[in-house]
């Protein structure tokens, strides 16, 4: 039981200082002594190592403690499951094709329409991750794998509503309005009837490599947390740092930005905030 408790003393700390980081009061103190550079500096180095942590402290110990759910023996709810960790994988996937055009981007100040993903869901990264965490915590052979994943389903749903509270106060209006037209569920806006489903938005390539991406990470699923979690870690922090690379592409390429009060959309509403999901 002490390998459970240890890890869940670490996603405390991550999500801790991962979401108390980014709070405004002590996000604009910070960036105030060290710029904004510096600031995003230290949030990713801080961010960076206590997942590291996390993740090899759980290789340590997976195979230790009681077990877990294990819903994975019932055949029915396994397919249903993994159905789900597909799900989550693809919306992972096909977050970060579109990921700089999205107000949450980093470098990005610019809140533009929604289109093609952001109709099913304005938190496509947040949403997968919490879909695939919460179907592997179910499936885990190993209480101290339901707490790695469900630590990391909680976090990503942490992280999308503090996301868009953050958002809310520095963009105002704008972001309201971006609000009041999308929804974090996937389709809840759509279904809702503020949003359509543009199927010739969609980031099909990517979508399909979510796919592929799913069945082969099933093949290697056994080695997946192999060599102290250094697989788990390079492909998070590299995914990461690549998100922010195309980011800052990107704003310098924009030589004019198209805020959303520039850019009518049937779908966009402004007037009262609500939030769906």
């Amino acid at each position: 039981m002490r390998s459970v408790l240890g890890l869940t003393a670490l996603w405390l700390v991550f999500g801790g200082m991962h979401i108390g980081l980014a709070t405004c009061r002590v996000r604009d103190g910070l960036v105030s002594r060290l710029g904004e550079r510096g600031f995003l500096a230290l949030f990713s180095l801080i961010a960076a190592v206590s997942f590291s942590v996390l993740v090899h402290y759980y290789t340590l110990h997976r195979f230790d403690g009681p077990p877990g759910l294990a819903l994975g023996a019932v055949p029915a709810l396994r397919w249903t499951l993994m159905a789900v960790v597909v799900a989550g994988i693809v919306l992972i996937a096909a977050s970060l094709v579109v990921y700089p055009r999205l107000p949450m981007a980093v470098f990005n100040e610019t809140v533009r329409a929604p289109r093609g993903l952001e109709r099913v869901t304005r938190h496509a990264l947040f949403v997968g991750l919490a879909l695939l965490g919460a179907a592997h915590a179910l499936l885990a052979t190993r209480l101290v794998g339901t707490v790695l994943m469900g630590g990391l389903a909680v976090v990503a749903g942490a992280g999308a509503w503090h996301q868009d509270r953050k958002l809310l106060r520095r963009r105002g209006e704008p972001y309201a309005a971006y609000l009041e037209a999308t929804s974090t569920v996937p389709f809840g806006a759509i279904v809702a009837g503020r949003q359509r489903l543009a199927s010739q938005e969609l980031p099909v390539g990517a979508i399909a490599l979510g796919v592929v991406l799913a069945v082969l990470l099933r093949t290697v699923h056994g080695s997946i947390f192999a060599h102290g979690g250094a697989w788990v870690i390079a492909a998070v922090l590299g995914a990461a740092a690549l998100g922010g690379v195309q980011s800052a592409r990107r704003v310098r390429r924009r030589p004019r930005p198209e805020r959303l009060r520039d850019t009518p959309d049937p779908t966009m509403t402004g007037g009262v905030h609500r939030l769906t999901g």
